[in-house]
């Protein structure tokens, strides 16, 4: 039995002091004690917050960041020439790289704030295409890199079988993802074997990369295969994805999405950055998830998400990390509330009147979270999976009580994490991870390597 003690700590019904959590050995909150007397025995924590959940990384490109900071030849930079980029980064990518950097990856995202992460695992073959001996063999990669770094996994095998909406076929780096309906089925069910050897709070979902990857008839049918299970799909990302469907199909990414599916709570629209007014409100009535990946989007010169009316209407949101250029709860948030500060020429956003942004951003990315994997965690709850990360007291600044400590996380340089825990796991002890040495040790050889290569 784990207990923590903490200072102030952010409940459900909002902040309390002197708050004894304990962790049962299943990894879940077993009590929560407000106005407790200190344990001498607990992990002592000034400000405690439930974890967010990542709800969207491609833990390989990690090891690209910064490989894309140069124009080409191209006439103009853009999300299409960056893919060039990183195709041609997957031919020398082995098992073994992907492991290690998935490792590099995971404890950042630990170190970061984050206790959990739907990995949208889409690099599936060898480079040209063939399946390896074991279909399941870069998944079960990704399992060994959560098993070295203790964070929660949502699996998500992606589905991805063509080269655009026209159906034209898969070339170069691409073919490391590609699948049929059957084969795809198959390494489904090898997925779920690896998940099922691996810890309690392990999940397992199905994303359709996208409709420029996805033939329609085949999103129709993935739909119905695991009808309570997580579905994540990329979408309205980009103009020219939304032009070419439109060319195709006669109607828009996420007009044609929410008019021939039944869209609920367990889809997650990765993006969502280019929607009319009408397709935004339509998104929040489902009651799915906006995945937002506000650096990886800034980075790629994606677009700029409609986060003040998404949320007016009630839209639910959740923030991941997509490429893992940089990674952090605090970076994300900050850059998502930025973004709308930039393009409206304004401040304070999404806050709204009268409430602390940092307050409001960090809520609607618990809640979105936890419900895009598919996670019991997003609160410091009995029975929650003890998803947990704990501040220090911001010796750098004047204020910080209740919300004020969250903005002063989210937007300032006055506090640093001390620790976090996912579903029990201790992972991260006074904001270092207890196995950083050997993984940044693994990961730094497997970057000498990849860079005599390149």
């Amino acid at each position: 039995m784990q207990s923590v003690f903490a200072e102030s700590a952010l409940l459900p019904d909002g902040w309390a002091n002197d708050v004894l959590v304990k962790i049962g050995d299943d990894g879940r909150i077993s009590a929560v004690t407000p106005n407790a007397s200190p344990d001498p025995a607990a992990t002592p924590a000034p400000v405690l917050l439930p974890a967010v959940s990542n709800l969207h990384s491609h833990t390989f490109q990690r090891a690209m960041a910064g490989l894309a900071e140069r124009r080409g030849p191209h006439e103009r930079d853009s999300f299409w020439t960056w893919r060039e980029v990183m195709y041609r980064f997957l031919e020398i990518l082995t098992p073994d790289d992907i492991e290690a950097v998935a490792a590099q990856a995971f404890m950042e995202m630990l170190e970061g704030g984050f206790s959990a992460v739907a990995e949208f695992h889409y690099l599936h073959n060898q480079p040209g295409g063939a399946h390896y001996d074991d279909q399941g063999e870069l998944a079960a990669r990704i399992a060994a890199a959560v098993g070295d770094t203790g964070i929660g996994l949502t699996l998500l095998p992606v589905y991805y079988t063509q080269g655009g909406v026209d159906g034209r076929p898969l070339a170069g780096g691409q073919l490391r993802f590609q699948n049929d309906l059957a084969s795809f089925a198959s390494l489904l069910e090898r997925s779920e074997q690896v998940v099922n050897s691996m810890p309690a709070d392990t999940g397992l979902g199905i994303a359709p990369h996208s409709l420029r990857a996805v033939p329609k008839s085949d999103l129709a049918e993935l739909a119905g295969w695991r009808p309570d299970a997580p579905f994540h799909i990329h979408a309205a990302e980009q103009e020219a994805e939304i032009e070419e469907v439109l060319a195709v199909f006669g109607c828009r990414s996420m007009e044609f999405l929410l008019d021939h599916h039944e869209v609920g709570p367990r889809w997650c629209f990765i993006h969502a950055t280019h929607m009319t007014a009408d397709e935004t409100a339509r998104l929040a009535a489902t009651g799915a998830v906006a995945g937002l990946c506000p650096e990886t989007e800034a980075n790629l010169g994606d677009g700029i998400f409609n986060g003040s009316d998404y949320l007016a209407a009630a839209g639910r949101i959740g923030v991941g990390t997509d490429s893992n250029v940089r990674i952090g709860v605090a970076t994300e948030l900050r850059q998502l509330e930025y973004s709308q500060r930039l393009r409206d020429r304004l401040r304070v956003v999404l806050g709204g009147r009268d409430r602390s942004t940092g307050r409001r951003l960090y809520d609607a990315a618990l809640a979105g979270g936890a419900q895009a994997l598919g996670r019991d965690a997003g609160a410091i709850a009995v029975g929650k999976w003890a998803d947990l990360v704990a501040l220090d007291r911001g010796d750098l600044t004047a204020f910080g009580e209740g919300d004020l400590a969250l903005d002063d996380w989210v937007f300032a340089v006055g506090r640093r994490i001390n620790d976090v825990w996912s579903a029990g796991r201790h992972m991260v002890s006074d904001g270092r991870h207890v196995a950083a040495d050997i993984i940044r040790t693994r990961y730094r050889k497997v970057l000498e390597r990849l860079g005599s290569s390149l």
